[in-house]
C-alpha cells in the first residue's frame, strides 16, 4: 500500500512542478500585470484578452502554493500573485453611476473592461484571491475588501438579484442552479479557514448552502440534477433533465470537507453516496474511460454538444473526490475509483513534450483542442488536483509510516 501510495505522490508531484513552471514562464504580462491565459501548447500567447475568472484563481493558486508549500515558498510566486491582485483591484471591477458595480468577466490586456456577466463567478474569483493574498500578505484592508464582496454576493443571491443586471422573464421562472451554492460553500471554506470570528459569522450560510445543494438529489437517489426549482423539485424539459458529473463530484468533496469540519458524519455519507457514487455510475464511459462532459438523465441527447468529450476538470474534482474520502474513510473501494481515474488521467491529458495539461478531448481520448489554457481553461484545476492530492498522499503516508 504504501510503495502505491508513494508512486502516487512521486508522479504528482513531479507534474504539479511542470504545471507551475509553464504558467510562470509564459503566463506573466510584465507590462501591464496580471496573467495572460490564452496560452498555446508551446506556450504562445494566440489572445491578449484577460479573463476575471482565471485572473482571480491565479492569484489564489500562486498565494496557497506559496503559503503552503515549502518549494513554493518563493519570491518570484508571491510577486506574481501580488502583481494579479494588484491588476485585479485596478481593474476587475466596472464602475456604474452608483459606485463600482459587478466585476468584469473578460479585460483587454491593460484592465479595460470587455464583457460582464450577469452572473456571480467573477466576484466569487475576486474573493478567493483578495482573501488568500490578504493571508500571505497580512493585508487587512485586502481581507475586508474580500468580505465586504461575500456579503454583496450573499445579498444578490438571498435577498435581491437586481444587481446582477438580468430581468426575471415571464417564461422564465428562478432556478436553484448547483454552481451558485456550491461557490458559495467553497467559499465560506476559503473564508473560514483558521478565523473563529467568521466561523460564525457564515455558519449559518454555509448550512444554507449544504441544504440548497442537497436539493439537486433527485429521482430516488439515483441522480444528481443540475438545474432544480427553488423548492427543490424536478424542473421540465433539457435544464431540469441536465447531468453535470464534475460538478457533481466537485460538490461532494466540498461537502465532505464541510462535513468533517463539523463533525457531522451523515453528511461525510451524503456526500459519498450521493456526490460521489452516483456520478460516477451515471458518468463513467464504460466503452472509451472518463467522464462525460454532460448527460441527460433520460438518455436524451443533451442540448451542450460537446457533452461526450472528455475534459480535464472533471477529472480533476474526481481525483479530489476520491482521494478525500479514501483519507477519511479508508474504504478500499474509494482509493480502487481513485486509481481508475488516475490511470485514465495521467495517460491521456498530460503533455510529456511541453508541460501543462490538455484540456478537451474526444470520446475516444483524443486530443480535439491543443491550447493549454483559454477563456475557461487557466491556473487552476490542475493545479489545485495536484496540489490538494499531494497533501493528502503526505498525510496517508505519514500516518502509515507513524
Amino acid at each position: 500500500m504504501a510503495a502505491l501510495l508513494e508512486q502516487y505522490r512521486k508522479r504528482i508531484q513531479t507534474e504539479l512542478d511542470r504545471v507551475v513552471d509553464f504558467w510562470m514562464k509564459y503566463s506573466h504580462d510584465e507590462q501591464y500585470g496580471g496573467f495572460f491565459t490564452c496560452i498555446g501548447k508551446d506556450g504562445k500567447i494566440y489572445d491578449e484578452l484577460k479573463y476575471v475568472w482565471l485572473q482571480g484563481r491565479q492569484v489564489w493558486m500562486y498565494c496557497r502554493l506559496y503559503r503552503t508549500v515549502e518549494r513554493f515558498h518563493r519570491p518570484e510566486v508571491l510577486e506574481a500573485a501580488k502583481s494579479g491582485g494588484a491588476f485585479l483591484q485596478r481593474f476587475a471591477r466596472v464602475q456604474s453611476s452608483d459606485g463600482p458595480g459587478k466585476c468584469a468577466f473578460c479585460l483587454t490586456r491593460d484592465g479595460r473592461a470587455v464583457k460582464v456577466q450577469r452572473t456571480i463567478f467573477s466576484e466569487c474569483f475576486y474573493v478567493m484571491a483578495m482573501d488568500e493574498l490578504a493571508r500571505v500578505t497580512g493585508n487587512e484592508a485586502m481581507q475586508a475588501d474580500a468580505e465586504s464582496m461575500m456579503d454583496q454576493l450573499v445579498h444578490w443571491v438571498r435577498v435581491d438579484s437586481s444587481g446582477l443586471g438580468r430581468p426575471q422573464m415571464p417564461g422564465d421562472p428562478p432556478v436553484n442552479s448547483m454552481a451558485v451554492p456550491m461557490m458559495l460553500l467553497c467559499l465560506v471554506d476559503q473564508l473560514t479557514e483558521g478565523r473563529e470570528k467568521q466561523a460564525q459569522k457564515y455558519r449559518e450560510l454555509g448550512d444554507w448552502c449544504v441544504k440548497q445543494i442537497l436539493q439537486h438529489v433527485q429521482r430516488n437517489d439515483k441522480a444528481i440534477l443540475e438545474n432544480v426549482s427553488m423548492d427543490g423539485k424536478e424542473i421540465p424539459g433539457c435544464q431540469g433533465r441536465l447531468q453535470n458529473p464534475g460538478h457533481a463530484l466537485e460538490a461532494g468533496w466540498f461537502l465532505l470537507k464541510y462535513a468533517k469540519a463539523q463533525d457531522d458524519t451523515k453528511l461525510q455519507t451524503l456526500a459519498v453516496e450521493m456526490f460521489m457514487d452516483v456520478p460516477f455510475h451515471t458518468g463513467w464511459d464504460k466503452q472509451h474511460g472518463g467522464l462525460f462532459y454532460f448527460l441527460d438523465a433520460d438518455g436524451h441527447c443533451p442540448t451542450q454538444l460537446e457533452w461526450n468529450m472528455k475534459l480535464w476538470w472533471p477529472h480533476c474534482e474526481a481525483l479530489i473526490s476520491y482521494l478525500m474520502a479514501y483519507s477519511y474513510l479508508k474504504e478500499p473501494a474509494l482509493l480502487d475509483r481513485f486509481k481508475q481515474v488516475y490511470d485514465y488521467t495521467f495517460s491521456h491529458f498530460p503533455d510529456e513534450e511541453h508541460g501543462e495539461w490538455f484540456g478537451y478531448l474526444s470520446r475516444q481520448g483524443e486530443v480535439v483542442l491543443d491550447f493549454k489554457g483559454g477563456p475557461f481553461k487557466g491556473f487552476f484545476h490542475v493545479p489545485r488536483c495536484l496540489y490538494m492530492c499531494e497533501k493528502m498522499l503526505d498525510h496517508l503516508l505519514e500516518k502509515i509510516e507513524s
